[in-house]
């Protein structure tokens, strides 16, 4: 009796693309795309920009509070501007204490799934939409460099769960006001904002999912990684929106800081 071939082979190399017309569509499916490009441009020159500052990113005692740019945390450098060190310091990096930790927040988005897709689309066009040619003649997935080091994700994404641990620290100093006490201010609410995002952006990830429920055979078999697995699968549906929101207020949280320590802005208590 004869079998039914049940699976659909995949061959990567082979050839890609449309027809003369990219595509039949008369929406304006090129919006999003374009906004892509826009938003994850403008960050990156920002973040950039702000990388290389090396200065207005920490808010200290001498105007009771403690605030510090999460571009800027932990600073580990010997020049980091008092009250801003973590502790352990770096002697001898000659410059701005961010370059020395953007490189994993950075890796863990740039591996991102949902980023991939991101920016493979807006940037690449590989395929740029639904239903529009690809402007690529071949396709080899990410089996080849620099491509097949988006495989680091995971790493990434441990590096990343530190480096929300270490923002939640900064968000319950900034309760801390040097010289009155306890008490919230505006900047307070952002930093936990910008912590509780952060936080939500790793939790929704597809490697923090795996993490609980890859691997094995029999998740019913492993009852604490199930209840994990069963808490983070429905959030993960919500990756994109924490994605997007969790950049945005990343920078408009250094934004906010930068103003303040500078004194554009008066960080208001609020009670």
């Amino acid at each position: 009796m004869a079998t039914l071939e049940t699976s659909t082979k995949v061959v990567l190399g082979g050839a890609r693309g449309g027809p003369d017309a990219p595509t039949l569509r008369t929406d304006r499916w090129w919006i999003q795309p374009v906004a892509t490009v826009s938003i994850l441009t403008a960050f990156v020159i920002y973040s950039t920009w702000a990388a290389f500052q090396n200065k207005n990113y920490y808010v200290g005692a001498n105007v009771h509070r403690d605030l510090i740019s999460p571009f800027y945390s932990p600073c580990l450098t010997d020049h980091c501007v008092p009250g801003s060190s973590a502790g352990f310091i770096l002697h001898g990096w000659p410059l701005s204490p961010a370059l020395l930790i953007l490189i994993f927040p950075l890796g863990f988005r740039l591996s991102c799934y949902y980023y991939r897709r991101s920016y493979y689309r807006a940037f690449w066009w590989s395929p740029p939409s639904c239903a529009v040619a690809d402007a690529h003649p071949t396709y080899s997935g990410e089996t080849r460099f620099p491509l097949i080091m988006q495989n680091v994700h995971r790493w990434f994404f441990y590096f990343g769960v530190l480096f929300n641990i270490m923002l939640t620290y900064d968000a319950v100093r900034a309760f801390q006001q040097p010289g009155l006490g306890w008490g919230v201010t505006v900047g307070t609410v952002v930093l936990v904002v910008n912590a509780t995002l952060l936080w939500m952006y790793s939790l929704t990830c597809h490697a923090c999912r795996h993490l609980f429920g890859g691997g094995s055979r029999r998740l019913s078999a492993h009852k604490l990684r199930a209840r994990f697995w069963q808490f983070v699968s429905p959030l993960n549906a919500k990756h994109m929106n924490f994605a997007w929101a969790s950049l945005i207020f990343v920078a408009l949280t250094d934004v906010y800081v930068r103003l303040v320590a500078s004194g554009v802005l008066t960080d208001y208590k609020l009670f």
